[in-house]
């Protein structure tokens, strides 16, 4: 299926499905990256792809959402096109490619390292290792991959279980890679009996400048004295070694080039107390050595990985050869990341030292504890990452797309309230004392409010500053009024006279949100914006709009969802006098 017409059919297809599912809107990334895990020999065709892919977007975007829902109908057969087999099966229409199968059921796992708070790339790698454990009732592993005493808290371990239990994931089984440790340790001293390993004693710095030169270091060259390898391998173990005084090695290729499999080193020497285990282990496996011992006896099936894992899976398939142990299948995908928003633990531990950001939920963070805080629904983020396929191609999706999805979940759930930034008096000439009762929500059915209102009123600086004198306006959901006079002190407008003409509702006519000074409170709304730009920390990421809104906000639960009225969406804090503004 591989002509230009029926590549085309097939762009058209995706992205007609895509933006109809998704209020109209799709993008060049979401359907490359479809395409892409339907068709991967498509890669060879990059360029073109991506160039013809770019006209259908665009030609798609245009359409109306009905007009799109309507083409999409008159498609012969959708399924036909999007899936060559034409199998009306879950697998595709959760939007991930079939796996490989081993003869043996589908056990997927998810390696955290309690070192931090999961993020927005964590989501991805759950969420898929979730996703392909649930399309063949297969199993899930949550498994805790702590034998880095030195980063870890018992604070992290709860993190994760949360925000996953958040993000609706549910693990068929729990462990921690130290359950095994003694169980590593005896694999360790096998591949080192054997030939495999090799205790080295060199400082860091002449193991380092010896890779680079691709030479051999003494210990290695000495391995064929295998009496005096196992005396150190006794030592290491014993205690008589401590920390950066001796490592376990891998004997691989020191001409290798891939570096990864120039001797790494499979143990350490860390003399720091384990939030589990307290000091009753020392020694202690890298991810390099852990990860492979474990997904095998653990009967993973699939071990999904990131792309930056790639250089690494030699070493991965390499150890459990020489240990005889059963070889997973890996699979592997890109990472998820987003322009100017990093996920690094290590620059969130940075700005956290700095002050820059006071918490692992700052708004500004892609952490799963921050986007909850924020006000992003773990549906809009599952649906976001599935609708990104299984692919290897290293594209930062639009964060937009993300909010797309967000809007499209809580627009239905979002209350309607007004709020005026930076506020200017309005009085209305004419005007009655009375009360009027507002719908909550324009088509659901949110309830009512009762607002009183008089002769006063604050609107937004923004749209004082539009109006000019004569000029006819509507409050919104309230009455038309004509503007008599600007009020101007040292160049600024300073306060609106009005006149009230009448309540006809005419087509073309500008409408301004309001607060009345008889229902109104003060409120501010923290605005996150981009935490980097050009590499470099953004000292205005975050700023606060402080204004009016309506008394009736302050009768909302912390975490309630509102949708100010030409503002944006936001969610409401624990004080009741401010909120987190979520996204337009």
């Amino acid at each position: 299926m591989n002509s230009n017409e029926d590549i085309h059919r097939l762009v058209n297809a995706i992205a007609l499905k895509n933006a109809s599912e998704h209020s109209g809107t799709t993008n060049v990334n979401t359907v490359l990256s479809r395409i892409l895990s339907l068709k991967p020999e498509l890669k060879s065709q990059l360029k073109s792809l991506i160039e013809e892919i770019s006209i259908v977007v665009d030609s798609v975007n245009r359409l109306e959402l009905e007009q799109q829902k309507k083409s999409l109908e008159d498609l012969s057969s959708v399924d036909t096109i999007l899936d060559s087999k034409a199998r009306p099966d879950p697998i595709q229409s959760r939007m991930l490619p079939e796996l490989q199968m081993t003869g043996t059921g589908v056990v997927t796992r998810f390696p955290p390292e309690p070192n931090g708070y999961p993020h927005i790339g964590h989501a991805k790698a759950v969420i898929i290792d979730d996703e392909y454990a649930r399309m063949y009732n297969g199993k899930l592993i949550l498994r805790f991959d702590d034998t880095n005493p030195m980063n870890e808290k018992l604070e992290y371990y709860e993190a994760i279980k949360n925000d996953l239990e958040w993000l609706g994931i549910k693990p068929d089984i729990i462990k921690n890679t130290s359950d095994d440790i003694l169980i590593l340790h005896e694999y360790g001293k096998k591949l080192t009996r054997n030939g495999d390993a090799y205790v080295c004693t060199c400082d860091s710095n002449k193991i380092h400048k010896l890779r680079m030169q691709q030479l051999e270091c003494s210990c290695r060259v000495n391995i064929d004295n295998s009496i005096n390898n196992l005396e150190r391998l006794d030592k290491i173990f014993d205690g008589t070694y401590h920390q950066n005084e001796a490592i376990i090695r891998f004997k691989g290729n020191m001409q290798d080039k891939n570096t990864v499999m120039r001797d790494p080193t499979l143990f350490r020497i860390i003399e720091a107390p384990h939030p589990l285990l307290g000091d009753k282990v020392q020694i202690w496996p890298t991810y390099d050595f852990a990860a492979p011992v474990e997904d095998s006896l653990d009967g993973v099936s699939h071990a999904l990985r990131t792309k930056e894992y790639e250089l690494r899976n030699t070493l991965y398939l390499s150890i459990l050869d020489r240990l005889k142990l059963r070889r997973p299948l890996v699979v592997e995908f890109s990472r998820l990341e987003f322009e100017n928003m990093p996920v690094s633990k290590r620059k969130i531990k940075q700005l956290l030292d700095e002050g820059a950001i006071t918490s692992w939920d700052d708004p500004r963070l892609l952490t799963l504890s921050a986007m909850r805080k924020r006000g992003f629904e773990p549906k809009a983020i599952r649906s976001f990452v599935l609708s990104l396929g299984l692919t290897l191609a290293e594209t930062k999706p639009p964060f937009k797309a993300l909010e797309s999805m967000n809007r499209k979940i809580i627009d239905p759930l979002s209350i309607r309230l007004f709020f005026v930034k930076d506020p200017i008096m309005l009085t209305v000439d004419g005007a009655k004392n009375m009360k009027v009762t507002l719908d909550n929500h324009p088509t659901n059915n949110l309830g009512t409010r009762e607002v009183e209102v008089s002769t006063v009123f604050y609107i937004s600086r923004d749209d004082a500053n539009l109006l000019a004198e004569g000029e006819q306006v509507r409050l919104m959901e309230l009455y038309n009024i004509k503007i008599d006079r600007i009020v101007v002190e040292h160049g600024k407008n300073k306060a609106i006279i009005a006149s009230y003409l009448n309540n006809e509702i005419f087509r073309n006519m500008k409408k301004i949100q309001w607060v009345s000074d008889k229902s109104m409170t003060k409120y501010n709304i923290l605005i996150p914006y981009e935490l980097y730009q050009n590499n470099k920390f953004n000292p205005r990421s975050l700023e606060s709009a402080e204004g009016l809104a309506e008394a009736f906000v302050l009768r909302l639960k912390p975490h309630a969802l509102v949708q100010f009225i030409r503002f944006g969406f936001c969610i409401t804090e624990n004080n009741k006098s401010s909120a987190i503004f979520i996204h337009r």
